[in-house]
């Protein structure tokens, strides 16, 4: 049993900084990509960022490149995402995401675990 859980999500004002972080527990070693993707009400579920576990090499959605960074410590089966310049529009519940899928980047129907999600409120 694989079992993701988020913290560090919060309320902060437009153009503060939050950073979360995801431990994997569980069936970790077959992981190929962990990442987070994020849901305002009434959207869909949209794609931030993701890590490739093999090599650290990270991707990131257009609206976030610059202002958000994932890392990831492999020792610890942990994912982190640092975001800094918040805007309000980044107000969402994050999800992180694992992959065993080589290759996966921004589909979220190729990610095989969730986390339970956290609130991210950014204030204007």
């Amino acid at each position: 049993q694989v079992q993701l859980v988020e913290s560090g999500g919060g309320l902060v004002q437009a153009g503060g900084s939050l950073r979360l972080s995801c431990a994997a527990s569980g069936r970790t070693f077959s992981y190929a990509a962990m990442g987070w993707f994020r849901q305002s009400p009434g959207k869909e579920r949209e794609f931030v960022a993701t890590c490739r576990w093999h090599d650290g090499s990270t991707y990131y959605a257009d609206s976030v490149k610059g202002r958000f960074t994932i890392s990831r410590d492999s020792a610890k089966n942990t994912v982190y995402l640092q975001m800094n310049s918040l805007k309000p529009e980044d107000t969402a519940v994050y999800y992180c995401a694992a992959s065993r899928i080589r290759g996966v980047i921004s589909n979220r129907n190729l990610y095989n675990d969730w986390g339970q999600g956290t609130q991210v409120t950014v204030s204007s």
